[in-house]
């Protein structure tokens, strides 16, 4: 027979994911949310919130790397035998994975917790440039700017689809292609190219890549 955990475990457990849950809503909102806004999302008192971290920072600090963590595993676990295809399917998952929490996102790639997500998007980050060589090698990557470099503009292109969506929203529909274009461009496809490329692809439409 299993033998429940203790409630004030339980309790302790669901404040700490509650905290980090109302951190997501209170710092996409605003990067500089204190944490009393987040304890008041979370429906805890200021004080609770160090039973769990010491201070703002150190939340932060396990909400970015979760968060990172989290969708490096989805990305890096996309499988396609055309490395291109499997690159537009990483930019479109990137979107889909991180649209809810776009401005919080930005704020983990460029803010002063820039270390915590470059550890924690290190193996898919190592999975996309070994993709851009498997593309290269095939002819189908522009083969006149370094892959390390490459991979860097890739990821940038797709941070600044996040921004622009910061300033004026963009739908489900319009950010999954924007974000494979966005990609695509980047590793050498004209415009009309690209489009002809997604559009050719079934597994590229909307509803094959939720």
């Amino acid at each position: 027979m299993t033998i429940p955990a203790p409630r004030t475990r339980r309790d302790a457990t669901e404040n700490r994911a509650a905290l980090l849950a109302a951190a997501r809503v209170a710092l996409n909102r605003d990067p500089d949310a204190s944490l009393e806004a987040i304890a008041a999302e979370a429906g805890l008192s200021r004080r609770s919130v160090y039973g769990h971290f010491a201070n703002r920072d150190e939340l932060l600090r396990e909400l970015v790397s979760t968060g990172a963590r989290r969708v490096g595993d989805a990305l890096r676990s996309i499988e396609h035998a055309d490395p291109v295809v499997r690159l537009a399917l990483v930019a479109s998952a990137f979107w889909h994975e991180v649209a809810h929490i776009r401005l919080m996102t930005v704020f983990a790639v460029r803010g002063p917790l820039k270390q915590h997500t470059d550890d924690a998007l290190r193996p898919m980050r190592d999975a996309v440039r070994a993709t851009l060589e498997a593309g290269r090698d095939a002819g189908d990557v522009r083969s006149d700017i370094p892959v390390s470099r490459l991979a860097r503009l890739a990821e940038d292109g797709l941070i600044a689809v996040l921004d622009e969506s910061n300033r004026t929203p963009l739908g489900t529909a319009e950010g999954h292609r924007i974000a494979m274009l966005s990609m695509l461009s980047t590793i050498g496809f004209g415009w009309r190219e690209a489009n002809a490329f997604i559009d050719s692809h079934e597994e590229l439409s909307l509803k094959e890549s939720l």
